[in-house]
């Protein structure tokens, strides 16, 4: 039996970012949990073709293989920075490019960052929607971030750490079988 594929997508081009340190950190604990194989991918990780691309067949081969691999996956962790209180166009361009189906049922992590406080509630107001019209299974802790919450683009703040504990937790409604095996062999 192979291992649930999870994969991850942060929002943004920027190489570092606090968005994708966000959602390897929660796909490193999910691995760690439930035994996952974790992919990340930025906007970066899609190439050129994704801004001119209007439907998916218009995409490269790279950016092509990446959706493929988004909407293949057992369970997603999203993550988007915040941009004037949204995710950014690129990021909504990426996701319009997945057929609704595609993500029915899915279990989906959302997660955001931002500078402040400010934008705390994107991941309710902006990303839950979103998901909620492909009828994904957006799990119910939100996860969001502030700059306070990083230090040297690791996470570091506690109260985010147990956010990310709880959310992680909350996959085992779709991935009971790890905690089984790890219960019987102690």
């Amino acid at each position: 039996m192979s291992a649930p594929k999870l994969v991850g997508l942060a929002g943004s081009f920027n190489r570092p970012s606090k968005t994708y340190a966000l959602v390897q950190h929660v796909a490193d604990l999910a691995a760690g949990q439930y035994g996952f194989d974790n992919t990340i991918y930025d906007l970066a990780d899609l190439g050129a073709s994704l801004g001119q691309a209007q439907w998916r067949k218009d995409l490269d081969h790279t950016a092509s293989r990446v959706i493929d691999d988004i909407v293949s996956a057992d369970a997603l962790i999203i993550g988007s920075p915040t941009y004037k209180g949204s995710y950014p166009g690129l990021f909504k361009h990426v996701i319009d490019l997945i057929d609704p189906h595609e993500l029915r049922a899915k279990p989906i992590i959302i997660t955001a960052t931002g500078g402040g406080d400010r934008h705390a509630l994107m991941v309710e107001h902006q990303l839950r929607p979103l998901f909620g019209f492909f009828m994904a299974h957006t799990l119910p802790t939100a996860v969001y971030a502030s700059d306070r919450d990083f230090t040297d683009h690791k996470v570091s703040s506690e109260p985010l750490s147990k956010r990310i504990d709880e959310v992680v937790g909350e996959l085992a409604a779709f991935f009971p079988v790890k905690r089984a095996v790890l219960a019987a062999a102690e």
